[in-house]
Formats: structure tokens, sequence, C-alpha cells
């Protein structure tokens, strides 16, 4: 069932229509296997003798995820510029794309990309010192993890955003708008045990709270930037088609409040830009559009990988046990890969190294996790860093540490996170935005290139006509070894 769902008053900045000339199209690339297209919808009658839409790409677009989100077929896309086929658009490129979608949300930016990943925006910012200043119920709560004992709220908040690449801001806002923790105080049972509105038992307190909010924030997010999501569905069954020119912000904090919200009128009123929440996240932080400006686009069109090696030591075999999947929860953008040492079973501590994938300086290493960063300013907010996750104590290199390519950093175990056997998940991202695997910038290691399968941890690797397929299996067909001659 579909509905009229507009998130303003006013008539909806709708992509402008113009009758232009005739563009001759540039490129005839199909989508990846990673972006299917859904089946091109029959126009209306109105719609079939409707001009194009003129877009105007932004940052982080690509011609298979746009066809998919405005349900057209890449070669119809239209410019008179020469575009990749599957790579980055330069930003505020013009293009045509036939009419195809009637009944959309509102186009409105409501909130920029680098409001909702832990951008180069967020570096100064203090969560500990917002939450005890705001003086809410946050600045007292406690809690108890396994990793870490007795933890202050403002410490839970800092570290879920850190972990996931949240923007801190983010989530502090959205626990006062839905729980009143932050400047305030709950208001009953159910904000107190379950302040972001999302009321199921298994995600009871703050941190469940969190964790779960952040995999609805990034299914939105990094679902759009890959072409993977084009409708939200309300809880009262209704549906709706997302404006195909939305930013990834949005889309990230509509999917969201599409969970939350006991029906679309409820999910209006969260999304009003005036009276909702991008209007409460302004009053809480100010204009966010003008620390956009500042750091935005958070990644130029011609970004590219700096080389990488595997992961470890040469003339060594690991497993290639996991294709892309979630960067940190399990949902959200499919940034990692998992590589086992074999050789045992269950968690034990393997005494195989894990080393640097290229050189840069050690920001983060505690609770299973070594965040190496490439461009050495010591800030993993900006440029290239590399997440490894599952990295046991004993041996782990410290924070501080300065590596070269290939240098050791520790040995693969079951610590931190979520782990059934030994093993590393590695990630990448670029000024926090995690960079999916099988996207237009590929995490290639060694000219190992990975492909993503139809469900979280399939794909392969390939590399001269060699196919890896990933499977937890412990198959000597799962077998991957560094050469010789990597340095």
């Amino acid at each position: 069932m579909a509905a009229d769902l507009r998130w303003n008053s006013a008539p909806s900045p709708t992509p402008v229509i113009v009758d232009l000339p005739t563009v001759t199209p540039q490129v005839t690339a199909q989508p990846t296997p990673t972006q299917q297209l859904p089946p091109t919808p029959t126009p209306t009658p109105d719609l079939l003798h409707q001009p194009p839409i003129i877009y105007y790409t932004q940052a982080g677009d690509t011609l298979p995820a746009l066809a998919v989100r405005f349900g057209v077929q890449v070669d119809e896309i239209q410019s008179n510029q020469p575009l990749p086929k599957t790579g980055l658009l330069s930003p505020n490129t013009m293009l045509l794309i036939p009419r195809r979608l009637w009944n959309t949300t509102s186009s409105t930016h409501l909130i920029p990309d680098s409001e909702v990943v832990f951008s180069p925006s967020a570096i100064d910012f203090d969560t500990q010192a917002f939450v005890q200043q705001a003086g809410g119920y946050l600045s007292t709560y406690h809690e108890y993890l396994k990793s870490t004992g007795k933890t202050s709220g403002a410490d839970i908040v800092a570290d879920v955003a850190l972990n996931n690449s949240i923007n801190p801001r983010l989530l502090l806002a959205l626990l006062d708008y839905q729980g009143h923790w932050v400047t305030g105080q709950p208001g009953n049972v159910a904000e107190k045990e379950y302040p972001l509105g999302h009321i199921e038992r298994r995600y009871k307190g703050l941190y469940p709270q969190l964790a779960w909010a952040v995999n609805q924030l990034s299914i939105g997010y990094y679902g759009w930037r890959e072409g993977l999501l084009t409708e939200i569905t309300f809880r009262d069954g209704t549906s709706v088609r997302l404006a195909p020119d939305l930013n990834a912000g949005t889309v990230a904090v509509a999917y969201f409040f599409a969970k939350v919200s006991a029906n679309s009128t409820e999910w209006l009123q969260a999304m009003d830009p005036t009276h909702g929440f991008p209007a409460f996240y302004t009053q809480m932080f100010g204009d966010p559009w003008a620390r956009a400006y500042t750091v935005e686009p958070l990644y130029p069109p011609d970004l590219t990988q700096p080389p990488f090696i595997l992961p470890f030591e040469p003339n060594t075999p690991w497993l290639f046990t996991g294709g892309p999947h979630g960067a940190w929860e399990h949902d959200g953008a499919r940034a990692a890969l998992d590589f086992a040492p074999g050789g045992s079973e269950g968690c034990s501590i393997s005494y195989k190294w894990v080393v640097a994938v290229a050189s840069g300086v050690v920001v983060r290493s505690g609770n299973g996790v070594v965040m190496l960063d490439l461009d050495g300013d010591g800030r993993e907010q900006t440029g290239w860093d590399v997440l490894y996750l599952h990295i046991a104590d004993a041996g782990r290199v410290p924070v501080g540490t300065r590596l070269k390519t290939g240098d050791r950093i520790g040995h693969p175990s079951c610590e931190g996170g979520v782990a059934t056997g030994t093993h590393l998940h590695i990630a990448r991202k670029y000024n926090g935005e995690w960079m999916a695997a099988d996207g237009p910038v590929p995490f290639v290691m060694d000219g190992w290139v990975p492909h993503a399968g139809a469900e979280p941890y399939d794909g392969t690797l390939t590399k001269d006509g060699k196919t890896i397929v990933a499977c937890p299996c412990g198959s000597p067909r799962q077998i991957i070894i560094r050469e010789d001659h990597a340095p």
C-alpha cells in the first residue's frame, strides 16, 4: 500500500523539470551484481510525455545506484560529460533522467551526510562534556557492559559512536528527541527503558537501544549509497518510495524514524523540517549545514585507495571466510572482509600474525580493536583508516606506534565484538564513512578484488583469473596466501 507522504507543508522541491534538447548517452554500463535493478516502473500516461528530470550529482553517486533510485536503466541516464561506468561521479554534474516515479517523499535534504557519519566535523566534539553540561538523565546514568564493566551513559554513547563511526551529535539528539535523556528526564517507563523508541525486550537499556539505532541509521545511509534501498515501510504497513534525489544522511534519519513511528502521520511529524527532528537537531547543536560546508564532500570523485597488501605474513596460508558484510554491527555498509588463520577450532589465540596493509599510525588499540590511520594525523575521522577487529590483547601493537607496510599488528582471536571462531575482521573508512568492499573504490589487497554476494558474508576474491569463494567451512578451497614478492 502506498501513501502520499510529504514532510513539509510547503510545495516539495522536487527535481527541476525542463524541456532540453536531447543529449547523447555517454555510457551503456549495467549495474554490478550487488545492485539489482527492479523492473522499470510502467509510467503513468501523464509521465510518458513529461520532459526529463534535471539532476545534479552528489558526492558518492554512481550510475548503478542512481539507476536504482530513479527506476530507470543505466543507459537511459544522459549527460554531456563522460561518465564512469561504476566509479564515483563528480559532484554537481548535470544529468537528464527520465521521469518514472510518482508519489515519492519530499526531496528536501534534512541533514547532511557529515552529520550522520563520524566525519571531520565532529573531531573536536566532546560527548562527555556536552552530556555533563546538559545535566539530564544521561549525565548520571550508568550501565554494566561485559567489555568495560560499570560504564557511564556518556561513555556508552561515545564508544558506540566511535566503533560504528556514527556522529555522536546525532545519537545524542535522537536520545533527547525520543526519550528526553540528555537535557531532561524520561517521562515514562517506556522512555526510561527504551530511550530510542524501539520497544522490544532484548533491546532494553541504553547500549542495546543505541546498537539497534545505529543499525537502522546504517541501513538507511549505506543502503542508499549502494543502491540497495528505494522505499521505507512503516509499522502500520504503509510504504512510500523515497525521492530519488535525497542525500544519504536524510535517508538514514527517515529510515530510523520509519522504524520507531507508530504510523506514517507520526513519521511525518518527526521529519517536519520546521517543527520536527531537523529543527530539534539545529536547536540542540546549531546549524548542521554550516558545519557540513567546511568538510563536504566527504570524498572526491577521483578518490583511490592506496596500495594494500593482504593483512598477513607471506607464505602463510589463511582462509577467506567472509565476503563483504557489516563494518561493525550486522547491517549497514558491507565494508568488511573476514580471514581465518586456520589450524584450530573455536576461539583460541592463533600464533599467526596480522600485519599492516599499508603504512600508518595506530590511533586505537584495545578491546580487540586496532585502528590504523594512514594519513598519520592521529585522527580516525580524516582520510583513510583501516579497522582490525578480533586482535588478541597479548602481542597487540600499542597506540602511537608508527607502522610500515607489513609490520606486525597482533594475533587473531575472538576478542572484541561477536565471533564464533578465531578470525580477522578488516574494514576501511574514509573521512569517517565506511567504504563498501565491492564499491566504486574496491577493497583491493595484493591484486585480489572482492565481489559481494547476494547476502552479507557471501562473495568472492578474484585475481588473475583465479576465484576464491568465501566460506567459514575451513575447506582448502578457501586458502589464500600472500606471495613472497609482496612488500
